[in-house]
């Protein structure tokens, strides 16, 4: 098959779909599929979509996030995560803008506690979001502090 009617059929589906307000993910899958459908036959397309999802699934990186936020999480509930912040409280001082001081350093304590900065962001930003924004701070600074 000639590589214009594929690139073709690939962008058309897709500008199509998102014109329709289907929502990206979704154009891009169709149009994937479409695309292998112009090209290969059926029995050919459907092993390589069940293959490539397969392969998807079997990732360990994506199975490491969720089991790190659960972590944080029961860090967060044991505790730990409110006695670093004191600590880093403690370090920071009462300089100006020392809220968003201790959220740095809480951040990097939990981190080197746990090993992850998904379950740090998770545990610690969700005690610090609602202090910083208690204090005056910017919702967004907030989160782009943690």
């Amino acid at each position: 098959m000639n590589i214009a009617i594929t690139a073709l059929v690939l962008f058309g589906v897709f500008a199509v779909l998102l014109i329709l307000g289907c929502p990206i993910s979704i154009s891009i899958a169709i149009s994937s599929i479409a695309t292998t459908l112009v090209n290969l036959p059926w029995d050919q397309t459907s092993f390589i979509v069940m293959q490539k999802m397969n392969s998807g699934v079997e990732s360990f990186s994506l199975l490491a996030v969720p089991l790190f936020i659960l972590a944080g999480n029961i860090m967060n509930n044991g505790g730990i995560a409110r006695r670093l912040i004191r600590f880093a409280q403690l370090l920071s001082g009462r300089i100006p803008g020392s809220l968003a001081h201790t959220n740095v350093l809480a951040n990097m304590f939990f981190g080197a506690l746990s090993g992850s900065a998904v379950a740090a962001a998770s545990a610690i930003g969700g005690i610090m979001a609602p202090m910083e924004e208690e204090e005056g701070y910017d919702p967004a600074f907030a989160t782009c502090v943690n």
